[in-house]
């Protein structure tokens, strides 16, 4: 299965170098721009439309496969014209190869409600990025979207907790993402950066307990936020804008919910804290849209209305360069999600206690930042 993730990583990446590469060429001359304004920290008009590349770098190969996984019936051990398909069915024949394809056509109708979702996001974030939306209508199509999927596709976060209890969870768990990531686009490379961190954890931790299918969706966002950071790092020649930022949220946001977190045929009452690995992995993101909620709210403003009270813009009004600045909140994630990545292995409660612990001195890290002096200009 390596060397499939490895190709699907490919593909988005290049499918998202090519699209990404267009849309920088083509923005300017439909007026498709993001002009500098009062919160803006760019100087000149930037093109727009990143989020074509990194949506249909995810979403192209996801269709193409699930259409030809449906119209084909599962190639036997003898009938491998494909390196992937070798891989896969190696050891058992083409018994295993007949289970993932017999997976793949099961999951169907619950990947074609996730995709429609996505596009819808992804239509409404091309819309705004064009011609500015109000953040209620926004954060009602999210909704909208996200309980439709969620009842749709019977997508729920810890069950144990009873129907409706874990549908307000999940429902709120995935436009918190959605919008931390909105949040994080703010600054060149940072939601795409802090993205692809957290995609790799993830990945990691869905090879390690054989989620599969999980897997396979995480390596081909992996490669379509590497593709687009290629033109979005430091200083940045394209942003991504809503059409991107919302869509990358709310696929981690679903696809967080579709594992278990567990290793296979572990009882959860034994391994439970391993589910709570997303919320170490995101746990700087979180930080970020709580606290500039928090500060929005507190000073009478709509938590929506974008400003320069993200961590990102405080490092930087401290002395750090805008690149140091998103190199550092790279490097805090990733200090999480390693973390993230050993829970669903640790055998006991203290261990995950202690990788608690360290997830929460980083996050008083993030504080201590926030709270030093600005620099004298």
């Amino acid at each position: 299965m390596t060397a499939v993730l490895l190709s699907l990583v490919g593909i988005g990446l290049a499918i998202s170098l090519v699209l990404t590469s267009v849309m920088k060429r083509l923005a300017p001359r439909i007026g498709f721009v993001d002009k500098p304004g009062h919160r803006k920290i760019h100087t000149n008009p930037k093109p727009l439309g990143g989020g074509v590349g990194i949506f249909w770098a995810f979403a192209f190969p996801m269709i193409v496969a699930l259409v030809w996984v449906n119209l084909r019936p599962a190639p036997n051990t003898f009938d491998l014209r494909f390196s992937f398909t070798r891989d896969i069915a190696k050891g058992d024949g083409g018994r295993a190869l007949e289970a993932y394809w017999s997976g793949v056509q099961q999951q169907t109708p619950l990947a074609v409600a996730f995709l429609t979702a996505c596009f819808a996001l992804h239509v409404m974030g091309l819309v705004d990025d064009r011609k500015a939306l109000g953040p209620y209508l926004k954060l009602f199509v999210q909704l909208a979207v996200t309980v439709a999927l969620v009842m749709v596709g019977n997508l729920r976060a810890l069950t144990a907790l009873g129907y409706w209890p874990s549908v307000i969870l999940t429902v709120l768990w995935i436009t918190a993402i959605a919008n931390a990531f909105n949040f994080l686009d703010n600054m060149d490379g940072l939601s795409a950066g802090i993205a692809a961190v957290a995609t790799t954890a993830f990945l990691v931790t869905a090879i390690s307990i054989e989620q599969w299918f999980v897997a396979a969706s995480l390596a081909l966002l992996l490669g379509a936020l590497i593709g687009f950071l290629c033109f979005n790092f430091p200083p940045a020649s394209i942003f991504m804008g809503d059409s991107g930022s919302l869509v990358i949220g709310f696929i981690l946001g679903v696809l967080t919910v579709r594992t278990t977190y567990l290793r296979p045929h572990e009882d959860f009452h034994v391994g439970w804290y391993a589910t709570l690995a997303p919320v170490i992995v995101l746990a700087v993101p979180l930080y970020d849209l709580i606290v500039v909620s928090v500060i929005r709210i507190s000073r009478g403003k709509s938590p929506f209305v974008g400003d320069t009270n993200h961590f990102s813009h405080r490092l930087v009004a401290r002395g750090m360069t805008k690149r140091t600045a998103v190199l550092c909140l790279w490097l805090l994630t990733a200090a999480t999600s390693i973390a993230a990545i050993i829970l669903p292995q640790v055998r006991n409660g203290f261990g995950a206690c202690l990788i608690g612990l360290q997830t929460l001195l980083v996050l008083a890290v993030v504080a201590l930042l926030e709270q030093h002096p600005v620099t004298p200009k």
